[in-house]
């Protein structure tokens, strides 16, 4: 995404607005293409080197802003690796140490100075097995400057679920060239569409609420909702966004976001997550958001942002399942190791529970038809806690069970009806006991007439 220092918005009276620019128009176009062969250029090169020729393209171009921006975000799309034949800083201990040993620390140059630099360099290169160059080079290339571009592609979700607001990629050792892999061709038409919608993105840093309206693709605007660990409700609307009684009566669904569910995360904006969320809804055909932008941090005072269809943003994401969290990642990756004939699949059933409506997590299916609703319940805040809890008391389902995180010290009863199927876990949930359950509660499917 872009840095508050790269957006672009127009604020009025009363709403903020993205300043999008055209896809089509050829200065834009032109300046895309550059950055993009810059990019490719500059594989197997260090970082600062790709960096120092951005700067003087930006020099040489009036749209600043929009130029680094878009360095960005391509940016964001590649891996920077540290490219050195041994650990740099076992080469700087090595070679700290032997210069200690051999020569006197002074406070000015000698004629000698030279001579004795290349001697430390040659004995360390010996002892390590590496050429001369490789030992000079090696010695700093940890820095963030002197990392090597390995690789241009795409980037998942899930990556920028676990980043947060950092989008720096992981870094490894390694000595590998750039031919070892295949990178994703990045667009001229890609790159800058993919801006518009980190202009966008970047209003949404400073949300305090947002309101999405979705009449299509629920499940995968809901596993995005909770991929982004953003708390939520949701609700049943009619094809004109009006909330309805029942699912019965639903054309589509609002949810209402309010911030992190993890207490660990209260530390970060709740913007950062909500602006990771908005790719998700281009995903659908048909979609409304409405979001409270704070724009005076002392005195609480907000604008309104509202976005639809009708900008033409495209997504990044993918329209695939999506894990939701780490819990449920990981018990997806054990269950294809377990030995079970019960299957874990992504639940796109919806609990009516009149006003709101719950989206469970997993439905558990065996062979012969039977089939148990899995809700997980992690570490969420107290006031949302108390509002999952209470959507889980309006369920009224004999085979909905429930892995519930030992952490959050709930008594039996909180849980309603479903207290009696309820598996506690503390770091991850058992994928037998969970069977178990669901062998004790799954039902049939009514048959349909």
């Amino acid at each position: 995404m872009l840095t508050a220092d790269l957006a672009r918005s127009r604020t009025t009276d009363e709403t903020v607005t993205p300043l999008f620019i055209d896809p089509e128009e050829a200065h834009y176009r032109e300046t895309a293409r550059e950055l993009i062969q810059l990019f490719e250029s500059h594989l197997g090169e260090p970082k600062g080197d790709l960096e120092a020729e951005i700067d003087e393209l930006t020099v040489a171009d009036t749209d600043y802003k929009i130029v680094q921006g878009l360095a960005k975000l391509l940016t964001d799309e590649c891996e920077f690796e540290i490219v050195a034949p041994v650990d740099p800083r076992e080469i700087r201990r090595r070679l700290f140490e032997k210069a200690n040993e051999r020569y006197p620390i002074v406070r000015q140059p000698t004629l000698g100075e030279d001579t004795r630099k290349l001697e430390v360099y040659s004995w360390v290169a010996d002892e390590l097995g590496i050429s001369l160059e490789e030992c000079y080079r090696g010695m700093y290339a940890d820095l963030e400057d002197n990392k090597r571009l390995v690789k241009v592609g795409t980037r998942t979700a899930e990556q920028y679920a676990s980043d947060g607001d950092d989008s720096t990629s992981t870094t490894a050792l390694t000595g590998r060239s750039d031919g070892d892999y295949e990178h994703t061709d990045l667009t001229v038409e890609w790159l800058l569409t993919r801006y518009n919608l980190a202009l966008a993105q970047a209003v949404l840093y400073d949300a305090t609420e947002m309101r999405v309206r979705v009449w299509d693709h629920f499940g995968t605007v809901f596993s995005y909702v909770k991929l982004f660990g953003l708390m939520h409700r949701i609700y049943p609307i009619d094809v004109d966004g009006e909330r309805v009684p029942t699912t019965d009566q639903a054309a589509g669904f609002e949810a209402v976001l309010d911030g992190p569910a993890s207490l660990f995360s209260q530390t970060q904006k709740y913007g950062i997550r909500m602006a990771n969320f908005l790719p998700a809804l281009p995903l659908c055909d048909r979609w409304e958001m409405t979001a409270e932008i704070l724009v005076d941090d002392t005195t609480g005072e907000t604008r309104q942002f509202t976005l639809d269809r009708s900008a033409e943003l495209r997504s990044h994401y993918s329209a695939g399942e999506q894990f939701d969290s780490d819990v449920e990642r990981t018990l997806a990756r054990k269950w294809e190791r377990a030995n079970t004939e019960w299957e874990l699949v992504r639940e796109d059933d919806v609990f009516d529970l009149g006003a709101e409506v719950m989206i469970p997590d997993f439905a558990i299916e065996h062979p012969d038809g039977r089939r148990a609703i899995l809700e997980i319940v992690g570490f969420w805040t107290p006031e949302y806690l108390d509002a999952k809890l209470e959507k889980i008391r309006g369920v009224e389902a004999d085979n909905f069970v429930l892995a519930v995180s030992e952490r959050l010290n709930c008594a039996s009863e909180e849980f309603g009806s479903a207290a009696d199927r309820v598996l506690g876990f503390k770091t991850g949930i058992h994928v037998y006991d969970l069977v178990d359950l669901a062998d004790r509660v799954a039902v049939a499917p009514r048959p349909t007439t």
